[in-house]
């Protein structure tokens, strides 16, 4: 019995990890370009740069106590920033359950020397979080964008910590109810679950981090791109829109759009709750199938955004061959798993994907299965 063609294709095929789908009802024409073509120093720059972190604050319900600052390189370009200027000041303890999170251990290790306590679990597991030491500083990832697994909750960072907690929470931020008290140092990027573009990284700073960066001065030089104080003070001009190199006002445009839609459909919790629906969708989708899995087996520490599968006695070949041709048909873009992680299926869930898309891809999946058995 062959499985035959689906006749109905997601609307939008766009379930990429990252630059991720655009926000519903997108359209270049309708963004803001009276900014285009102006100098991110002046006066008009300077009003959408802020107007954007203002928007970020709002939609995230962040305290009045952390900064937010765009600044360059991506979520990668933010978490190395915060990395080089504020790390060596007391032990270190890095996290890894996938590759963003081996990546600090890289760093911490071969880069900034720390000797670092390194605490890892395999892809698909969280490592046992009641091992960290919060007398270190600790860096970890919220969500882990190519292992499809979450830390469940902020209960695990200490109150009372000594140390900083670094969250690389690209994946995560727009997605979770993040307990900003509980973290000193977040970035993130736009093009996760805001769906915007990529080469901006957003760095947020709690009262600790501040402390710390205008405290301790590192042993190592700092490139231009990483310096975040001057004489001995941080740079507050970073932190209202005054960027360290040139933005993207393009860029800058194109995530005031997807703010502001955020903020249409009912901000953060509207965000959530579309994100909650599509894993929902997929769960249900694997659910209805023997030869379809989670990578990420524990449902409390399981990702709603970037959800990771595996396949029975799929291998690397398979999995291109199926990707190929349901990208071929423009039923599914961009869904293979990570290239470090087990061969397997991505299908981010974020906001900005539709349910009704992730419904119509599971005919999809059988069919691309069914034409790949033999």
């Amino acid at each position: 019995m062959t499985t035959p063609m689906p006749d109905v294709r997601p609307a939008r095929p766009f379930f990429s990890s990252g630059p991720c789908a655009k926000p519903p009802g997108w359209n270049p024409d309708k963004l803001a370009v009276h900014s285009l073509g102006r100098s991110h120093r002046s006066k008009l720059g300077k009003q959408r740069l802020s107007y954007c972190i203002d928007l970020m604050r709002e939609l995230l319900q962040l305290p009045d106590t952390h900064r937010i600052g765009i600044v360059p390189g991506s979520d990668t370009g933010a978490f190395e920033m915060a990395m080089w200027t504020m790390l060596g000041a007391r032990g270190v303890t890095t996290l890894a359950w996938e590759s963003f999170g081996e990546g600090w251990v890289t760093d911490a290790v071969k880069q900034l020397k720390l000797d670092p306590t390194v605490i890892r679990a395999n892809y698909g597991q969280l490592p046992d979080l009641t091992q960290v030491d919060w007398s270190n500083d600790v860096l970890f990832t919220w969500n882990g964008t190519t292992s499809g697994v979450r830390v469940p909750d902020g209960d695990w960072i200490a109150a009372d910590r000594e140390g900083l907690s670094f969250a690389d929470a690209t994946s995560a931020v727009f997605a979770y109810d993040i307990p900003w008290e509980k973290v000193d140092v977040a970035t993130f990027s736009w093009q996760k679950v805001l769906g915007g573009e990529g080469a901006h990284g957003v760095l947020i700073l709690g009262p600790r981090a501040v402390e710390r960066l205008e405290s301790y001065t590192p042993a190592w030089p700092l490139p231009k791109l990483f310096r975040l104080v001057s004489k001995g003070k941080l740079s507050e001009g970073i932190f209202k829109g005054e960027t360290i190199n040139t933005p993207s006002m393009l860029a800058v445009e194109d995530a005031i759009f997807s703010l502001e839609w955020a903020r249409g459909i009912g901000g953060l919790a509207g965000m959530i709750a579309r994100t909650q629906a599509n894993a929902a969708a997929l769960d249900r989708i694997v659910e209805q199938r023997d030869w379809l899995h989670h990578l990420a087996a524990d449902p409390a520490c399981r990702s709603t955004t970037s959800v990771c599968l595996t396949l029975d006695n799929a291998d690397e070949a398979r999995i291109k061959a199926m990707t190929a041709l349901l990208e071929k048909e423009g039923a599914a873009f961009d869904i293979a798993g990570y290239r470090d992680a087990p061969p397997g299926l991505r299908i981010w869930c974020g906001a900005t994907v539709d349910a009704a898309d992730i419904e119509a891809l599971g005919p999809w999946l059988d069919w691309a299965w069914a034409q790949t058995s033999a």
